[in-house]
């Protein structure tokens, strides 16, 4: 077969595939949305709690139950991201706080829940504790956000890789274009957007770091396994990690095991570092942060081992040419 004809049966199976795979990665999580083991708070005497417990557990594996003692209680909780909301037992019926800024879907989820599980007649009272922004009440900018900070890394690994940076080189290069990245977002979403409200460079540095992520890992990879890293990279973050991430929703509403992949990738990370900065003045960033830093530091190491081996190989290559050559003769 020759060689064209090869490379077009190729490209006509590779194509529908990765459209598969595309439409799999975006519509199955959308498809199977609905809450599991998410962290919901109850406060009040326990023995006005208990029957509250009893009916959210009876909804089998949709709910983690925190028990608070009072509403102060459950104010912190949610403040620190233990959990997502909390339903409070006073002598004037349920009461349910909840954080819109951590979810707008789940607080919606949430009000609708113990709303259908308050008994006849009796009216909910729902206080949001931490709101989103005016400017992002439905929290569509921020989850918006995901997908072009993968491709903006995406572009910068690829970027580097074509223009033949490698070693020291490339990776400055990187983490300065990350940099810049950072700010420019930064400068978008909080100063102009409004969606941001937290710490203006501790934000950046978020989104900075999430670019820088994508970024050294499609590079890192590209430099340990060629043009095709570029590839392999755009596909597990854009492809993988935009759906998978949780953003738009909450890692808890997603189909396992993606809700927990999608928070070891970067747009899951990162998204969720940013969540935490930018509304809880930066309350359980430990995780997300380490996780991106990790992506970071690896893709970096990889592109510094990349140069060293790209180094090596005319060294050895130049003994092998001068042995070849002929020697003059007398």
């Amino acid at each position: 077969m020759p060689a064209l004809t090869r490379k077009s049966a190729a490209t006509i199976l590779l194509v529908p595939l990765l459209a598969a795979l595309a439409l799999w990665a975006f519509a199955w999580p959308a498809t199977r949305t609905a809450p599991r083991d998410l962290p919901l708070g109850v406060a009040g005497p326990p023995a006005a709690t208990a029957p509250l417990a009893r009916q959210l557990d009876a909804r089998k594996g949709s709910f983690e139950i925190h028990r608070y003692a009072d509403e102060a209680a459950a104010r912190a909780a949610i403040e620190d991201r233990a959990v997502y909301g909390a339903v409070v037992v006073t002598p004037g019926g349920p009461k349910l706080l909840t954080a819109s800024a951590a979810s707008p879907v789940v607080a919606q989820l949430l009000e609708q829940a113990v709303t259908a599980q308050a008994p006849a007649g009796t009216k909910v009272t729902t206080v949001d504790v931490v709101p989103a922004p005016a400017a992002d009440p439905r929290g569509s900018a921020l989850s918006s956000s995901v997908l072009p900070l993968a491709i903006a890394g995406v572009a910068g690994g690829s970027v580097v890789t074509l223009f033949r940076l490698r070693g020291v080189r490339a990776a400055l290069t990187l983490v300065l274009a990350s940099a810049v990245v950072g700010i420019a977002a930064a400068a978008l979403a909080d100063s102009w957007l409004g969606v941001l409200t937290g710490d203006w460079w501790a934000q950046a540095g978020v989104l900075g770091l999430s670019s820088l992520a994508v970024g050294a890992t499609v590079a890192g990879l590209a430099a340990l396994i060629g043009p095709a890293g570029i590839g392999v990279g755009a596909l597990l973050m854009v492809l993988l990690g935009n759906p998978f991430s949780g953003v738009a929703s909450a890692p808890q509403l997603l189909p396992e095991p993606v809700g927990s992949l999608g928070q070891l990738l970067p747009p899951g990370a990162g998204g969720t570092l940013l969540r935490s900065v930018a509304y809880f003045d930066g309350a359980r960033a430990g995780a997300p942060a380490i996780t991106l830093a990790a992506w970071a530091g690896l893709g970096l190491l990889a592109v510094l081992l990349g140069g060293l081996r790209a180094r090596r190989e005319p060294a050895r290559q130049e003994p092998s040419a001068a042995a070849r050559t002929p020697q003059p003769v007398g």
